[in-house]
């Protein structure tokens, strides 16, 4: 871990990002723009919310993202990167400072960003060594949060279009609204412009602050773009869900819980069903799958607005472009619907970086990485010196070599109950190797392990048999609970 000093230089990390990016490619292509000008890297940090990662730019054969795709082809994409907690307010947190859900003591939506003195988030580190940040969008958590803005801790002007609820994202049109085709609740389907929504109008800002900030080119900058998408409701205007024909949809699988899993690691699905029975029916549910996958495509065209605008504002030579979300989705899989569980379609997450010049773009990486992870790889990547307290790993090396692995395993936890208030009940820990998922259920008063789930993605990539109780996997457990022990310290 390298010390608590940060550069207050904007250019004094410029020979380390040299060094580092020497193995990879030419420094030259690195950190200069297309006059030939040597310039430092900017970085274009886009967030989306709720995009599980077996959907757009992964290979999925049924959502449509041409923009995310393009990205793909020119950055290195991590097809397994995993949240540190699958619920808005802690991953980001989590990943805006560095740090874990435990070292934060954040693991609900109401917790402050700074509950400690020593935080130094993201943006700070980059706005201390002379950037320009801003944010535009979703990227600390939208609502009930002391301190949401952080500003101006971490941005240099004023956030916009940050804070809301989902609910509120209505369609806003001149007029009398066009019909809606859509049925179910959470869901709909109205022929309106990308900007009558939430993330047209932050795809309109963003590209504006691009123009703008291309106006500057000497200035470096971190700009945060935050889109809303595609967490519910699923209301994307219309022709983002003509894009798809429903009966073309898969149905859920797998549509029950694993065989002997703990009723712990279960949930409620309180997002979609607020504390009631689950009552869809069969069409409900694929209107609803429906609707997740028009949401994407919405998402999509705006990332594509972005991109564009990069590249005419003329910063796109040196520019390094991070695309996350922060936490998967269930779509009715195992039975549950949203977030808040640590099975693998809540705890991967997309994750993809671009670098100008890098020799590896157009790769996939399955090495093992969080989105904690991605802190300490762009001060590594902008040479920008480490604020204590980071328990990310740089992923450069990974960024050089898509073949070099810098963890054994990566770390996922959600209390129970899931959005409980006063102090969690239990506390369920998860690690995932190459190979497996294990996860400990903890009482939160004694620490005592009360159950436990282990899932074989060799043989059962969708977690439909838990194993924890065959006891021929008990050296295996042992190994693995030691895992879990080492991360929580």
């Amino acid at each position: 871990m390298q010390g608590s000093r940060r550069v207050n230089n904007r250019l004094s990390g410029y020979g380390l990002c040299m060094l580092l990016w020497l193995t990879m490619t030419s420094a030259k292509a690195m950190v200069s723009d297309t006059s030939g000008v040597e310039r430092p890297l900017n970085v274009l940090f886009v967030a989306c919310d709720d995009l599980r990662a077996d959907l757009g730019a992964y290979g999925h054969p049924g959502v449509k993202t041409p923009n995310l795709d393009k990205l793909a082809k020119y950055s290195l994409v991590f097809s397994r990167a995993y949240t540190q907690q699958a619920l808005c307010a802690p991953s980001r947190l989590s990943l805006m400072t560095g740090r874990r859900p435990d070292s934060l003591k954040s693991w609900n939506l109401t917790s402050p960003i700074r509950r400690t003195s020593d935080i130094v988030t993201l943006p700070e580190a980059f706005r201390d060594a002379g950037y320009f940040t801003q944010n535009i969008g979703k990227i600390y958590h939208n609502w009930h949060v002391d301190g949401h803005v952080d500003y101006p801790r971490s941005w240099s002007v004023p956030p916009v279009m940050h804070y809301g609820t989902h609910g509120a994202d209505t369609p806003h049109v001149a007029g009398q609204l066009p019909e809606d085709f859509a049925t179910t609740r959470w869901t709909s389907s109205i022929d309106v412009p990308d900007e009558a929504y939430y993330d047209g109008r932050i795809a309109a800002a963003a590209t504006a602050a691009l123009d703008s900030l291309g106006k500057h080119p000497e200035q470096p900058f971190f700009l945060a773009v935050g889109f809303w998408k595609p967490h519910v409701p699923f209301n994307a205007p219309k022709r983002y869900w003509d894009m798809y024909d429903r009966a073309d949809i898969p149905a859920v699988q797998p549509a029950t819980p694993p065989v002997g899993v703990p009723l712990v690691a279960l949930h409620d699905s309180w997002e979609f069903f607020r504390g009631q029975p689950n009552t869809l029916t069969a069409e409900a549910t694929q209107e609803l799958r429906h609707g997740y996958l028009a949401a994407i495509s919405y998402l999509d065209a705006q990332v594509g607005k972005l991109l564009d605008a990069l590249k005419q504002s003329g910063l796109d030579q040196n520019t390094i472009i991070v695309f996350w979300s922060d936490h998967g989705f269930h779509l009715g899989e195992h039975a549950l619907w949203g977030k808040t569980s640590n099975f693998e379609l809540d705890a991967r997450t997309p994750l993809m970086v671009h670098v100008p010049g890098m020799a590896t773009g157009g790769q996939q990486t399955a090495s093992l990485v969080e989105l904690l992870d991605i802190y300490p790889t762009l001060l590594d990547l902008c040479g920008i010196n480490y604020p204590v307290g980071l328990q990310g790993t740089s992923l450069v090396p990974v960024l050089a070599n898509p073949g070099a692995i810098v963890k054994e395993a990566a770390f996922t936890q959600h209390p129970r109950p899931s959005y409980y208030k006063g102090a969690p009940e239990a506390m369920g820990y998860s690690v995932r190797t190459d190979r497996w998922r294990y996860t400990e259920w903890v009482d939160w008063q004694t620490g005592k392990v009360i159950d436990a789930e282990l899932y074989d993605h060799h043989t059962d990539p969708d977690e439909t048999i838990n194993l924890a109780p065959e006891s021929e996997h008990g050296t295996l457990i042992k190994q693995l609970s030691g895992l879990l022990n080492e991360a929580k310290k």
